[in-house]
């Protein structure tokens, strides 16, 4: 279909959703789906529901929060579970301001957006579809019609509770238009729309001597007064503050706490009565979620201020740190890079696994657990196998600061810095090096960082850069072994054939003379070696790795090259430390003669073909790993 095509088709389904009809054939509707009549909080935990729930080692993950919102998992567990769920039934959380409270560029506003975007799909759907009274300004729920005194008979017959009372302006068209005759009031079904300021709003505080407070609950029409006569008839005042608008749905406040006074007190009202005051009316009622976010230095400064205790009370705060995860860092980086002009340009694996190892070093705090350094610890909260280290003692890291993550480095300042190593090279592919470089040369620009956080970044870009080192050693050193994974088997099994003859106290027979041997101890313990393990500790190694493989067999299940994780490591680094004089002379010759030449060729085709690298990068990564190993 072509776009044209794309419109008209959803221009038809916008005219196929639509319904009109009165309140008698509404409560039809409410009676055959009583979902229709659920509130504003009710409406969006219902949407992010959903969309699904994924459960992955114990933790809930939203799927409406999947793609957009990287390594939060449990901050957004939190914040659907003890404040969206509860406040669906009603409990007194819905009562709340919700500030989503946390360090720049973490992801607060996206969850806003992401919300208020959710809400527009999803009052598309039959699940989410929204009526209100035809021609309201507020968009007002056509329950408020029931009486007062009738709704106790409402509730017994529907099951559905009526929260609000009648806003003055349909109190007047019921009198006026419809001589009180509930069941002939029109009603439409209404699509939250930002952009039309229908059940979505936005209010932004500006300077406080120039703002008006009718900018959140509407203003009288001068113009109109002559016409009415007062400026009490409420065909005379304009209710399009956002108060007003996002009726039914949800407001973000931004910038809250910076917000003057007399603006945070309709808040009061509003979020522990369901109603705010606006011109010369009674309360009016209004059924909406007010989200807003801010830092942790603001809030601090918030509720040291006396003159807000009223608030503090009213507001629910759910911290949103920075992610801890280096994997779901480089997915942030990588989204932020797909939606930016630079998505053409090439980014050499591992570039931005570096600059996420920087980043998350910067935002994790010093353990006091013995054993423990930040490098292990960012490995333990990436779910890496690290020895001496489970479940268990990941937890216990987690709760020793239950602040962790609300400092650091912000995804931001990376990407500006790869976006500042591309213009500086002004070639279509960048490498780690040249992140990390970019990153490190931005500290001194960097406004907000103290000389002390400055020295320790500059370490933790020296920690990254040698975790980088080792990365790429390995990549090179794999992609020269023809069939990496077939060499790695083959020594397994004739190490683990070794092992076996050993622990048995058995000989091995020669394949082809048929000579008994004794155990190749050279080649076991040139294996052993390469992961510490000491000459007193290779029988209890060996014994073990024989345990695993019986372990394997009595499940039914087959031991291979990946069963056992430190096994695997010696492998590689035995194979890894008989190709390094191979590796040296190949990739460190200025003159390489012609079998020298095709083995680089062979090599970076595979690093092409194999790993992600253009010819840029593999070459870039090849003379790189030459110097490394001739140090």
């Amino acid at each position: 279909m072509s776009i044209l095509d794309k419109v008209r088709s959803h221009r038809e389904e916008e005219r196929r959703l639509m319904w009109e009809g009165t309140f008698g054939e509404y409560l039809e509707i409410v009676k055959q789906r009583p979902e229709v009549a659920q509130t504003a909080h009710s409406r969006v935990y219902n949407m992010i529901k959903s969309s699904g729930l994924t459960e992955k080692d114990g933790k809930k993950m939203y799927d409406f929060f999947g793609g957009e919102i990287f390594g939060l998992e449990e901050a957004i567990e939190r914040l659907v579970e003890e404040y969206f769920h509860p406040a669906a039934k009603r409990l007194d959380v819905r009562k709340r301001i919700l500030l989503l409270m946390g360090p720049v560029s973490g992801g607060k506003s996206t969850i806003v957006t992401m919300l208020k975007r959710g809400l527009e799909r999803f009052s598309r759907t039959d699940e989410g579809a929204v009526y209100a009274i035809k021609g309201c300004p507020m968009h007002e729920d056509p329950l408020h019609l029931i009486p007062q005194h009738l709704r106790e008979d409402f509730f017994n017959e529907y099951g559905i509770r009526i929260e609000g009372s009648l806003s003055p302006l349909n109190t007047m068209r019921l009198e006026k238009e419809y001589d009180g005759r509930i069941e002939d009031v029109e009603v439409e079904r209404i699509f939250f729309s930002e952009d039309k300021r229908v059940g979505v709003g936005t209010f932004s505080p500006s300077d406080p001597k120039s703002q008006d407070i009718a900018d959140l609950t509407g203003s009288i029409d001068f113009s109109t007064i002559a016409e009415y006569g007062s400026e009490s008839d409420p065909r005379a005042y304009r209710f399009d503050g956002e108060l007003n608008k996002a009726n039914r749905g949800m407001m973000e406040f931004q910038e809250m706490l910076k917000c003057d006074e007399k603006f945070l007190w309709h808040l009061l009202s509003l979020t522990q009565e369901g109603n705010f005051k606006a011109g010369r009316f009674a309360l009016i009622s209004a059924d909406e979620l007010i989200v807003a976010h801010t830092n942790e230095a603001e809030y601090r400064s918030f509720i040291s201020n006396k003159k807000n205790e009223a608030l503090h009370s009213r507001i629910i705060v759910m911290p949103i740190p920075y992610n801890l995860r280096v994997s779901q860092e480089e997915r942030i980086y990588q989204k932020m890079i797909n939606e930016s002009d630079m998505a053409h340009v090439h980014i050499a694996p591992h570039a931005l696994r570096v600059a996420a190892i920087f980043s998350i070093l910067t935002r994790l705090e010093d353990s006091k657990k013995q054993g423990v350094d930040n490098l292990k610890k960012m490995r333990l909260y990436d779910g890496e196998n690290v020895e001496g280290f489970n479940q268990v003692d990941v937890d216990e890291l987690r709760k020793e600061f239950p602040t962790e993550g609300m400092n650091g480095i912000d995804p931001r300042y990376v990407i500006n810095r790869i976006s500042s190593s591309i213009i500086r090279k002004e070639v279509p592919a960048i490498n780690a090096l040249d992140v990390l470089r970019s990153l490190k040369d931005g500290l001194d620009q960097h406004p907000s960082i103290s000389q002390e956080d400055r020295d320790k970044y500059m370490n933790y870009i020296a920690v990254a850069r040698r975790e980088y080192d080792e990365i790429a050693k390995k990549e090179v050193q794999k992609a020269f072994v023809y069939s990496y994974e077939e060499s790695a088997k083959t020594l397994m099994n004739n190490y683990l054939d070794n092992v076996e003859a050993f622990c048995n106290k058995n000989k091995l027979r020669d394949p082809l003379t048929g000579e008994e041997l004794n155990p190749d101890e050279k080649l076991m313990r040139s294996i052993e070696e390469q992961i510490g393990i000491s000459e007193n500790a290779k029988k209890a190694f060996r014994e073990e790795i024989l345990i695993r493989i019986s372990a394997y067999a009595r499940k039914g299940k087959r031991f291979d090259y990946s069963s056992h994780e430190r096994l695997r490591e010696a492998i590689q680094k035995k194979l890894f430390a008989d190709l390094k004089d191979v590796v040296k002379i190949t990739t460190s010759s200025k003159t390489p003669d012609e079998s020298q030449l095709k083995k680089v060729n062979e090599v970076i085709a595979r690093l092409i073909d194999e790993y992600g690298y253009n010819s840029i990068s593999a070459n870039d990564l090849l003379r790189y790993v030459g110097s490394l190993l001739n140090r």
